[in-house]
């Protein structure tokens, strides 16, 4: 009965262990600054989704992820050395692909060669409904930002609103769109990865600049914002 109940007490230490363990297992350590970059909660994997879109932008199927930084690459020199048309190529590497796959199919029946099945591409109503979903959820909330805005109720929200547009329209005066999107493939597909192997050192830097910051913007929200008005005068017949 002893050694029964010693062994019980043991398997319960060992199932809090475990629970602490897991508890704990993405809490910030001693030595952090407690901050977590964009404030996620889990880990870098879980927060990218879990799934193996996380696995290549975290470089666990290396070669899935160099491919696509070799494709992104081949892609931006098509589209911007060539002096060809987005519309061009597109419709040049589509007929490509139709006539090929057309005269395979035909060399099969000619050679009486079985052809590959191929799986049905469809949409489920599934599917579309839950992407439709999600994009009026977005389009509401851009559509709310801009009542706001229009209306002078947040003057925090145009501030920002203002400083992003301005920086897309510098940025977009050096590089074009194809330029832009080819960057943004790769620092989508390097940095993750990068910020995983360095994770605690980004997060101290981030926590400093971020106190450094708030400082700086509760002396010009105490001494701007706060004394902006924020609502809309109301009518005389309200």
């Amino acid at each position: 009965m002893m050694e029964n109940s010693q062994d019980l007490c043991n398997t319960e230490g060992d199932g809090d262990g475990r629970k602490a363990v897991a508890s704990t297992s993405y809490t910030p350590t001693a030595g952090s600054s407690g901050y977590r970059l964009f404030g996620r909660q889990g880990s870098v994997h879980n927060s990218l989704g879990g799934g193996q879109a996380a696995d290549v932008l975290l470089w666990k199927r290396g070669r899935v992820s160099f491919g696509a930084i070799v494709v992104a690459t081949i892609s931006w020199l098509l589209f911007e050395r060539s002096g060809l048309s987005f519309l061009s190529i597109c419709s040049d590497v589509l007929l490509i692909l139709v006539v090929l796959l057309f005269l395979q199919a035909n060399y099969a029946v000619f050679r009486n060669k079985q052809l590959q099945t191929l799986p049905e591409l469809v949409l489920s109503e599934e599917m579309v409904n839950n992407a439709a979903a999600s994009f009026r959820v977005k389009i509401n909330n851009v559509l709310l930002m801009a009542h706001d805005i229009t209306l002078g109720k947040d003057f925090r929200l145009f501030f920002k609103v203002v400083v992003c547009l301005w920086l897309l329209s510098v940025i977009g005066s050096f590089f074009s769109f194809f330029t832009l999107a080819y960057i943004g493939s790769i620092i989508s597909i390097t940095l993750p990865a990068l910020y995983s192997k360095n994770e605690e050192t980004v997060d101290r830097c981030y926590g400093k600049i971020h106190r450094q910051f708030s400082k700086h913007y509760k002396i010009v929200d105490e001494g701007v914002f706060n004394r902006l008005p924020r609502n809309v005068p109301k009518d005389k017949d309200s």
